[in-house]
């Protein structure tokens, strides 16, 4: 039986576009009160109106998932509004232009790592003595195609972060699992987010159409966010038919 989540606290980051927004949203329409985090304001707040116009509670908290401190203030912002925390959602996520080894710099390099490895270890981190505290909690990391195959699409420290971001989901799960703590790494294939503004080579409308949506990562979310709290998946691999890889060189 699918868990009820009327009531229940999320904190998701990257909520101000893409999949975190989109999965802010299904969140709020299954009845949970939703903590918004990225580092547009202005973003974050239309969020909000979303997340309010389909009968959701919204609180801003902006922040920079790079900054530990900025992370960690925006957990305690969370904290003091709602006392808990029954989900996490890792969604944040960049990527720079010039990725490939001939071109990235250190500046890139901190950045994408910062992003997307070290923004989900200070939000864990933040939030498990809370889930301990409550004898359950559930984490979700959005990881990548290539945090499980290495690609030169998305460049070394993307595809790095990523990996880690896999390995960092585990040993949660192995060092959480008797507190009643889950956690989860979903890696899609190619989603058409904003994110693809950034590839070196333009998406056209017609790829991007055939990618998975936003609102497919966010069904899948909350799919994970409603099993029972005994049910613990690891990680989820997932891609569009339309697989851009599995198809270079085929003429379509």
């Amino acid at each position: 039986m699918m868990r009820a989540l009327e009531g229940q606290v999320a904190w998701v980051t990257g909520a101000g576009s893409g999949i975190g927004q989109a999965a802010a949203l299904a969140l709020a329409r299954a009845g949970m009160r939703l903590a918004l985090t990225g580092r547009g304001r202005e973003a974050l707040a239309r969020t909000a109106e979303l997340v309010r116009a389909a009968g959701g509670e919204a609180l801003v908290v902006p922040a920079d998932m790079g900054v530990a401190g900025d992370v960690q203030r925006a957990w305690e912002t969370v904290h003091a509004a709602w006392r808990r925390c029954d989900l996490l959602v890792n969604a944040a996520g960049l990527n720079v232009p010039q990725r490939g080894w001939s071109e990235i710099t250190p500046a890139g390099i901190d950045a994408v790592v910062g992003v997307n490895l070290n923004g989900p270890f200070y939000a864990a981190r933040a939030v498990l003595p809370t889930m301990r505290a409550q004898r359950g909690g559930l984490i979700i990391h959005v990881s990548s195609w290539a945090g499980r195959y290495v690609s030169k699409l998305t460049g070394p420290a993307y595809s790095a972060a990523k990996h880690g971001l896999v390995a960092l989901s585990e040993s949660l799960n192995q060092e959480e699992c008797g507190h009643g703590i889950r956690s989860c790494c979903i890696c899609p294939g190619e989603v058409a987010t904003p994110l693809l503004d950034k590839r070196p080579v333009p998406v056209t409308a017609e790829d991007r159409g055939r990618m998975l949506q936003a609102e497919d990562l966010a069904e899948t979310i909350l799919f994970v966010a409603r099993l029972p709290a005994s049910v613990c998946v690891n990680e989820i691999l997932i891609s569009p038919t339309w697989n851009r890889g599995y198809l270079e060189g085929v003429k379509l």
